[in-house]
């Protein structure tokens, strides 16, 4: 059972309590800042991991997506091996542009939404909007806390590429913030403006 996780919305009202798979009605509901927290299955996968999906995909000339994962959220993440009886000793998100390559296609195939940190490209923000789907932030340097929401794993695929692998994970009360919403407001963007007096 993971211990107690989730966060409280910068207002200090109670954060959008969110089920995965994702039901993309509430996401259409999600602004850019709003403060969340996920629970059910999410799947990690990075660089490496996107070349190997995209490969499977280009090698189908498209199709749908393999390994149950139309609907899903990706987590863009690393983790490390298990510790303090936990699935993993830590578990954060990678920056998120690395895999901005991938993001576009991905969406348009069927991922409802990616978690990672740092900003992402206006094609992957345009993907968003396009298909109704989020980009989540996942807080930076809280790895080890971050671990404490997840209660299981099961490794996929591309084990061979090991913290990269395609793993199924499950989540409870895992914290995260609205980046990009399915209109296109990025909460990066908004601070930027903010901050510039704009």
């Amino acid at each position: 059972m993971a211990e107690k996780c989730g966060m409280l919305g910068s207002a200090g009202q109670d954060a959008v309590r969110l089920r995965l798979p994702l039901d993309r009605d509430q996401l259409r509901e999600l602004r850019a800042g709003d403060a969340c927290t996920l629970t059910g299955p999410l799947y990690t996968l990075r660089d490496a991991g996107h070349m190997r999906l995209l490969a499977e995909l280009e090698e189908k000339d498209g199709g749908e997506l393999p390994y149950g994962l139309d609907g899903q959220a990706i987590f863009y993440a690393g983790p490390t091996p298990a510790a303090a009886g936990r699935p993993f000793g830590a578990i954060g998100p990678t920056t998120a542009s690395r895999m901005d390559f991938a993001a576009p296609l991905l969406h348009d195939r069927g991922i409802a939404a990616t978690i990672g940190k740092g900003v992402r490209s206006e094609a992957v923000r345009e993907a968003c909007v396009r298909n109704g789907a989020v980009y989540f932030v996942a807080v930076g340097g809280a790895a080890a806390y971050l671990a404490k929401c997840v209660t299981s794993e099961q490794t996929l695929s591309y084990d061979d590429l090991g913290t990269e692998a395609l793993r199924r994970i499950e989540v409870v009360d895992f914290p995260v913030f609205v980046g990009i919403d399915t209109l296109g407001n990025d909460v990066y963007e908004e601070v930027q403006r903010t901050a510039l007096g704009l």
